[in-house]
């Protein structure tokens, strides 16, 4: 956005153009990603418990500004899915803020939809699905076979960061999709 800002500033209207084209294409993959999990999850994920693994906008940060989970958490929480967050090194407060700060819903519906956790398996508890919307390393060497007796079967697994190993997953029993893999 600071781009387009600087070039429209400088009357560089092409470039600016092409960088609004970016964040629209960044906007739609994030939209297209939770359209994915609901289409998924049998066209409904009302009532469903989903678990949120990252909220910053990348790996080894607690910044969460334009992050893609806040994006595609409103979504998840606007067909009124359950979501279970975590994130190492964002706090609460900051998840809430997120959301608030889009004001598509009221505070306290926020925090009556979203659970903010400290330990990813409970996250992942009774789960009906996973999504990883950060890379962290810590989520690669999790006991996946846990977390998928855990779940809610069929038990769907949506990596939006390519970070687990597919095939490892979907031996254990997972359904698996991640982005930019084919189906």
């Amino acid at each position: 956005l600071n781009l387009v800002y600087i070039a429209r500033s400088y009357g560089l209207t092409e470039v600016a153009d092409y960088w609004e084209q970016v964040i629209k294409m960044n906007d739609y993959q994030k939209r297209r990603f939770a359209e994915n999990i609901v289409q998924k999850l049998f066209n409904t994920v009302s009532g469903k418990k989903i678990a949120i693994l990252g909220w910053a906008f990348k790996k080894d940060t607690n910044d969460t500004r334009e992050s893609a989970a806040i994006y595609v958490a409103d979504y998840l929480l606007n067909e009124q899915a359950e979501l279970w967050v975590y994130d190492p090194k964002v706090k609460a407060e900051q998840v809430y803020a997120d959301l608030d700060y889009l004001n598509t819903r009221s505070e306290a519906e926020n925090r009556c939809l979203v659970k903010v956790v400290n330990d990813p398996y409970q996250a992942m508890d009774d789960a009906h699905a996973v999504a990883i919307l950060t890379e962290w390393d810590e989520f690669k060497t999790y006991d996946w076979q846990k977390v998928y007796e855990g779940m809610k079967k069929p038990a769907f697994l949506f990596d939006g960061r390519n970070v687990v190993n597919r095939k490892e997953i979907e031996v254990l029993g997972f359904s698996f999709q991640g982005v930019g893999r084919e189906l």
